[in-house]
């Protein structure tokens, strides 16, 4: 199976570098967040509650720029599902499902190069931040905590259970789903409502008590907690990054456990 797996992963990077348009736009858009969106925006919370509103960040831009990680590693795993649609529309997803190779290395390797992309997108993102603060002019991500390796290792876990969560998602429903239409009426209709219930672009101190209550339990805002913990210190949050990455995980087993049943009954051999 791992000999299948890797042939196969190895096809669907092939894919990608083969696609350049794809990969620059990818690029593009997160720029573009940051410098349109988060430099627009200029969110100044009543006198004396910054810290509440921004949950230890020194302003609303490194706020924002460290949720924009966890909405990238998000919205970049949508078209994962799309590309298995059009596969089977062209033909070429039941060649591959036709061959030697088993469901598990043809789910794999999609959800290996799938969530590549997510992840690698989330840390350019982080750098870009990182890299305005040195630009004159713009604002950047300030960061006020000393971090650990053990804090820059709980960063990267967590933006790559994240990424791999929504990527086994959308994946299965690429899987299950036949037309494109439906598909993305499918998880748009996930996606943005777990996004705005989320704290990672809006301040969580500004949120009505029920939305705060309901975003404690978001698997974005778990990550996102993550993050701004490790960079910006552990004073305005009740756990530490080893509780919700604990959430993290549950939700990513969960999700996972589910996606393995459905996609073993929609991958079985072709007669």
């Amino acid at each position: 199976m791992l000999l299948e797996l890797g042939a196969l992963t190895r096809r669907e990077f092939i894919k990608i570098a083969r696609n350049p348009q794809a990969i620059f736009t990818a690029l593009v858009l997160p720029l573009l967040y940051l410098l349109l969106f988060g430099q627009g925006f200029n969110i100044v919370p009543p006198p004396g509650e910054i810290d509440y509103w921004f949950r230890g960040a020194p302003n609303y831009y490194s706020s924002f720029a460290a949720g924009m990680t966890g909405f990238v590693a998000v919205t970049a795993t949508l078209f994962i599902g799309a590309n298995v649609i059009f596969d089977k529309l062209f033909g070429i997803f039941k060649r591959t499902r036709g061959s030697p190779a088993p469901s598990t290395a043809v789910f794999g390797s999609r959800l290996i190069a799938g969530s590549a992309q997510p992840i690698l997108l989330a840390f350019f993102v982080l750098g870009l931040a990182l890299l305005f603060e040195h630009v004159p002019g713009l604002s950047g991500l300030q960061v006020t905590a000393t971090v650990t390796v053990l804090g820059g290792i709980e960063i990267v876990v967590a933006i790559v259970l994240l990424s791999l969560m929504f990527a086994t998602l959308f994946l299965t429903f690429g899987i299950l789903l036949e037309v494109p239409q439906v598909y993305f009426a499918v998880v748009n209709l996930i996606n943005l409502p777990v996004l705005l219930t989320s704290d990672a672009l809006y301040p969580w101190g500004g949120m009505p008590p029920w939305l705060q209550n309901a975003s404690q339990y978001n698997p974005v805002s778990l990550a996102v907690n993550v993050i701004r913990e490790v960079l910006f210190g552990a004073a305005q949050y009740p756990y530490p990054p080893e509780i919700y990455l604990a959430g993290l995980a549950a939700w990513t087993i969960a999700l996972a456990s589910l996606a393995i049943v459905l996609v073993r009954r929609a991958l079985r051999p072709i007669e």
